[in-house]
């Protein structure tokens, strides 16, 4: 059973600054902690990442897992699901981004991960706050 979470913030830039932190997926080693390197196996007809490998560091050890993104309701939500992973048998999540009419973005990260190997509760809590730190770091390269 696929663990969820969500985390909703406000930051301090426009919505397109925003989405344009968020689909540049190569320079997330660079501002996203848990990101350890990613490579771009294939693009859309646009140019834009369609399938993408992450490596991350994952409850003490490395993982890689492989995302399709969805830009159909683009600039307003990025999407994604796994197409493959080591120690994940799903992965899809989301970001929105809502303008706040003062120059400002709200953005939800919605996340839901079934793990191959089921975690203790308390494992589980930790890890779920590192990842919804994702959104707390974009936020802190939007800014800046």
């Amino acid at each position: 059973m696929a663990e969820t979470a969500t985390e909703i913030i406000t930051i301090d830039a426009t919505p397109d600054a925003v989405w344009d932190v968020a689909v540049d997926l190569t320079r997330y080693p660079e501002w996203a902690r848990d990101i350890k390197a990613v490579t771009i196996h294939q693009t859309d007809d646009e140019g834009r990442p369609s399938e993408v490998e992450f490596r991350a560091s994952a409850l003490g050890r490395s993982t890689h897992y492989t995302l399709q993104y969805r830009y159909e309701d683009e600039p307003r939500q990025l999407g994604w699901s796994m197409i493959r992973g080591d120690i994940q048998r799903s992965i899809d999540g989301a970001f929105t981004f809502v303008p706040t009419g003062d120059g400002k973005t709200e953005v939800r990260y919605d996340l839901a991960i079934d793990l191959v190997v089921p975690l203790p509760g308390f494992v589980k809590r930790r890890a779920e706050v590192r990842i919804l730190n994702t959104v707390r770091e974009l936020k802190v390269r939007a800014e800046a």
